[in-house]
């Protein structure tokens, strides 16, 4: 049966004019007089412009009555001119330095008399030391408050992309499984998981890639070196992709074989974590409490307690957009309350030092009657896509 990932149109100008316009008016509401977005993720979200991080300053200032004024080289003059002419990009006057001038005092020299810089909290140092130098430190402050809150809540729109983000992603996932064969080297798997990508629609193929097989599985970000899979080995996959920058990022664990028992046990253990840590999603508790239900539950079982292994290592959940990893996220400590809008990663692993870890990883975001999942979780260890135990 051919696979076609769910629609999804990009983000307009329109959309991000009512991201500005809802800015602009927190700006004016606290008394700040502008905001300076670096070359990062929520320069793209607010103006559409995706830009390089590099050590000369491109970004756009975006002022409390709404103004967008972009900061760059001389000589990107005509590549920003350009860009953000686009038809799903925010048009704005464009100043210019040359090598030997300052972007800060250019900066500096746009706000009011005593106006106050929030600035873009995923900036470089670089940008944040050199604003407080032309400006002064007690007039530089941070953004990301005002960056959360519109960026945490996601819109119809961005739900679509994720969507269909994640809906390839796990086709490749399955795809992978079929393919996989005895001797295949992990740097194949990737190669192969690349150009599934690339051929269902994502972006530039593979955003990222882990594969880890046998007791590299006990490392939640992989072990080193170009493994062979050998029958019966552990797999786990954790991979994701692009669309209209929005991200994928879904993992699977299963054997290439027959499992031990003690597998299944610890796979089915990780399979309730992530089904208590959903269910424990309610609109209104805090983003702790689905990591306080995921690990709860392990630690009765006898797991940790905390990040002690055997058990659980990491946060069970992070938030997820046009940034893999963004804020708020699923962790002790977060007291964030969980709102329409927000999405998350839920996977809460298991390791097993010197044997074995397991991960599922599906992503879920939150509606008014509480979460959706993006994906369908793993069926069962035997038939993680539900094909039949026999696919």
């Amino acid at each position: 049966m051919t696979f076609l990932p769910p629609a999804a149109g990009p983000i307009t100008a329109a959309e991000r004019r009512a991201r500005i316009q809802v800015l602009a008016a927190r700006l004016k509401a606290e008394g700040t007089a502008a905001l300076l977005l670096g070359p990062t993720a929520s320069l793209r979200y607010y103006t559409g412009l995706d830009w390089h991080p590099s050590e000369r300053l491109t970004g756009a200032l975006i002022h409390a009555d709404g103004r967008v004024e972009y900061v760059c080289p001389r000589f990107e003059l005509d590549k920003v001119a350009g860009l953000t002419a686009a038809s799903n990009a925010i048009a704005g006057d464009i100043l210019t330095w040359e090598e030997e001038e300052s972007p800060y005092v250019l900066t500096a020299g746009r706000l009011p008399e005593g106006g106050v810089l929030a600035v873009d909290d995923q900036a470089a140092t670089f940008i944040w030391l050199g604003l407080s130098r032309a400006l002064g430190a007690d007039r530089v402050i941070d953004g990301a408050p005002l960056i959360l809150a519109q960026r945490s809540l996601k819109s119809p729109a961005e739900i679509a992309l994720l969507t269909r983000a994640k809906a390839i992603t796990l086709e490749v996932q399955r795809r992978t499984r079929r393919w996989l064969k005895t001797g295949v080297r992990t740097s194949e798997v990737m190669a192969f998981i690349d150009a599934e990508h690339r051929a269902l629609g994502g972006e530039g193929g593979s955003w990222f890639c882990l594969v880890s097989f046998g007791d590299d599985t006990c490392l939640p970000h992989g072990g080193e070196g170009d493994r062979a899979l050998q029958v019966d080995d552990v797999v786990l996959i954790d991979t994701g992709t692009l669309v209209d920058g929005y991200h994928s990022d879904i993992t699977r664990t299963y054997v290439f074989g027959e499992p031990t028992d003690d597998f299944r046990r610890v796979w089915m253990h990780e399979k309730e974590a992530q089904a208590r840590a959903f269910a424990a999603a309610r609109i209104g508790a805090p983003c702790h409490s689905v990591d306080d239900a995921a690990r709860g539950y392990l630690t009765g079982l006898g797991y940790g307690p905390d990040y002690r292994l055997p058990g659980l290592p990491h946060r069970t959940g992070h938030g997820i957009g046009l940034d893999i990893h963004e804020a708020p996220n699923l962790v002790r400590g977060d007291a964030t309350p969980l709102a329409p809008g927000m999405c998350f990663s839920n996977e809460p692993m298991l390791v097993i030092p010197g044997r074995f870890g397991v991960r599922l990883e599906d992503h879920f975001y939150m509606t008014e009657s509480g979460p959706v999942w993006f994906t369908e979780p793993s069926h069962s260890l035997d038939d993680p896509f539900g094909e039949g135990a026999s696919a």
